[in-house]
């Protein structure tokens, strides 16, 4: 019906729902978040990934003519959210027309389409006027790529959804969820909020492995990269803004 199409498309819930996908509730606090700019700081096997290929689907499906690009570490895991997005878009009752579909992109007959980019930063300068980039795995994505993904942002005035676990207090993932200020709105999901992983498991997880990697892969936790010689925090409170440089 038209209302339930309207409905939809206002609402990525209940876009979502339509396709008979039940969203835990941060997933849906996430799906109905206008942010510009979105990190999502996440346990590992908390859905992000999924929640984010919502996220590209509903801009492709509802808002004709845009360009949604998907970003990962490797060409295989952003092939793997372009699944999980193409996988979501055959639940659809009506399958829309696709002028072009191949395993790394889809073109709709609304002129949107979704690109899984290659990741090598020298491969993707072509792409402009993104209306959405997904950045999956960003903590591990290099920081050669993320900054040559930014100006495709510059003229459309597109959305940046960053998600990731996080590995290490470093590259622009961390910085950004650290030091990127208002310009960005944080959702951080521990495996203790996502009713789908048992305690039982994460009880076996916490008594198998090391402290620090429990605390990266399941509690949202940026823990020291273990070849730092200064912890970041001391590196950080030497820093001072009084003290004149000795050369510039």
């Amino acid at each position: 019906m038209l209302t339930d199409d309207l409905m939809q498309g206002l609402d990525p819930v209940a876009f979502a729902h339509s396709l008979g996908f039940q969203p835990d509730p941060w997933q849906a606090g996430v799906l109905r978040i206008p942010a510009a700019r979105l990190l999502l700081n996440c346990s590992r096997q908390s859905g992000k990934s999924t929640t984010s290929a919502l996220l590209g689907l509903h801009r492709a499906l509802y808002y004709p003519g845009s360009l949604v690009l998907l970003v990962s570490p490797s060409l295989r895991q952003s092939s793997e959210l372009f699944r999980k997005a193409t996988d979501l878009l055959a639940r659809l009752p009506e399958r829309p027309a696709m002028p072009e579909e191949n395993r790394l992109s889809i073109r709709l007959a609304n002129g949107s389409r979704i690109v899984s980019l290659p990741s090598s930063e020298q491969t993707i300068r072509g792409f402009s006027g993104a209306s959405l980039i997904i950045e999956d795995e960003a903590a591990r994505v290099p920081d050669a790529l993320y900054y040559a993904v930014r100006p495709m942002l510059a003229v459309s005035g597109g959305r940046l959804v960053l998600l990731s676990t996080p590995f290490g207090q470093r590259g622009h993932f961390f910085e950004a969820w650290e030091h990127g200020g208002e310009a960005w709105e944080r959702v951080q999901v521990r495996a203790t909020e996502c009713p789908r992983i048992p305690n039982s498991f994460l009880k076996e997880e916490r008594e198998t492995m090391p402290a620090r990697w429990f605390a990266q892969e399941y509690e949202c936790s940026f823990e020291e990269t273990e070849d730092s010689v200064f912890a970041y925090e001391d590196v950080m409170e030497a820093l001072s803004g009084e003290v004149e440089a000795l050369y510039l």
